[in-house]
C-alpha cells in the first residue's frame, strides 16, 4: 500500500512541474513612451522560469524588447524604435511553445 502511495505521489508532482505559471501584468509605468524610453511592467508569475522573451505587439507585428531588469513582478524595458502606436505586452512563455499577450497597453509616441 505505500508503494502505490509512494507512487502516486511522485507522478502527481511530475504533473504538477509540467505545469507553468502564466503570467499576467497589471499595469505599465508610464503608460506613454518614445522610442529609447524605460517602461516598467508590474506582473504576476513573470519570473525567467514562466517567461523566456518579452514583445510588443499590435495585433498584427510582434517586436522584441530590450529587457533591463527582470524580477517575478516587475520588468523593465527599453521601448524599441517602431511605428506609434498602441500595443500589448506579449509574452513568450520559458518553453517556447506559445506567446501570452496580456491586457495592459503601452501608447507610443
Amino acid at each position: 500500500m505505500k508503494t502505490g502511495l509512494i507512487v502516486v505521489l511522485l507522478s502527481s508532482a511530475a504533473t504538477l512541474a509540467a505545469f507553468q505559471a502564466l503570467p499576467k501584468c497589471s499595469a505599465v509605468d508610464p503608460d506613454t513612451a518614445k522610442a529609447g524610453d524605460t517602461v516598467s511592467v508590474t506582473c504576476q508569475n513573470a519570473d525567467k522560469a514562466n517567461v523566456s522573451d518579452m514583445y510588443l505587439t499590435d495585433g498584427t507585428d510582434d517586436t522584441k524588447v530590450a529587457v533591463m531588469d527582470h524580477t517575478e513582478d516587475k520588468i523593465k524595458f527599453q521601448v524599441p524604435k517602431i511605428k506609434a502606436g498602441r500595443y500589448h505586452i506579449a509574452f513568450l512563455n520559458a518553453n517556447k511553445s506559445s506567446m501570452i499577450e496580456q491586457p495592459v497597453v503601452l501608447t507610443v509616441e
